[in-house]
């Protein structure tokens, strides 16, 4: 039943939604049926306006608007006003309108996603290091009886060392880090489960009680290690999405006041010329 929630989550129905809507909206000749200027199509580019407007409120009252009423503003308000605009191009203020809020729209995506990856929970509940810092810790301790090949301590001591040093990373390149992430945590894995094997089949060559419980022992320490440096990478993972999306919000403001005010402008030109 989980899984069922997670697959069909109203975000993600909301998402297939607007994307049906696009799809449809681009093939059809909408101009043809609607008028930004009046009746249902200039309704539509108003309500889009509002709740575009509502977005802005969402800083000053975190309170009243939940993070994933604000995830529907943001999908609506832009699918409103394209259907409101035809899906087509207009005069020159309709159109710095229009790239402005999907300038937005897009930036909104990275915000969100950057947002899951340091939230958790259904009320979107803030993760913090010490908690991911006690998970790792607790995988550690439950695994330090369980290394019974000499070296493999240090040896994920080294990698688990080197994924933490990408979150340490600063500048335009912590845009990468998510991907130097995940190829390092593969390698790494890969290379530790190598030198287990290796190390096994060496021992189990000069003891027969290993030789006998080989497979086993194999299977403990490979997920043992998986379960490690899995934890370390999220540790790593939370530190470089909490300076992305800092640095996302810093971009993401103006990029918003810059629709606000196109929108005024292009509200004024309507209804004045």
């Amino acid at each position: 039943m989980g899984q069922a929630r997670t697959r069909f989550s109203p975000e993600r129905a909301l998402f297939v939604a607007a994307a049906l809507v696009l799809l449809v909206g681009t093939q059809m000749p909408v101009t043809s049926y609607l008028s930004p200027k009046s009746g249902i199509g200039y309704g539509l580019g108003v309500c889009g306006g509002i709740l575009l407007l509502l977005q802005a409120l969402y800083p000053f009252s975190k309170r009243l608007l939940s993070f994933k009423f604000l995830i529907l503003l943001g999908t609506c308000a832009p699918l409103l006003i394209l259907v409101h605009c035809g899906f087509s191009l207009g005069d020159t203020n309709s159109n710095i309108a229009l790239v402005a809020m999907l300038l937005v729209a897009v930036s909104g995506l990275f915000g969100r996603y950057f947002y899951s990856k340091t939230h958790s929970g259904a009320d979107g509940r803030q993760a913090t290091h010490i908690e991911l810092e006690r998970r790792a810790q607790e995988i550690k301790e439950r695994g330090s009886k369980l290394l019974l090949i000499p070296e493999l301590a240090e040896r994920l001591y080294n990698e688990e060392r080197e994924l933490l040093e990408v979150a340490d990373w600063a500048g335009p390149g912590v845009i990468l880090a998510p991907f130097v992430l995940a190829g390092r945590y593969t390698s790494s894995r890969r290379l530790l489960c190598g030198y287990v094997c290796t190390a096994l089949d060496s021992n189990a060559a000069r003891h027969k009680a290993i030789a006998a419980q080989r497979d086993r022992f194999e299977q403990v320490t490979v997920d043992y290690i998986s379960r490690s440096l899995q934890a370390t990478r999220e540790l790593a993972e939370f530190r470089v999405y909490e300076k992305l999306f800092s640095a996302w919000r810093v971009l993401h403001v103006p990029l918003f006041l810059i629709l606000i005010a196109a929108g005024i402008v292009h509200v004024i030109s309507v209804h004045v010329y």
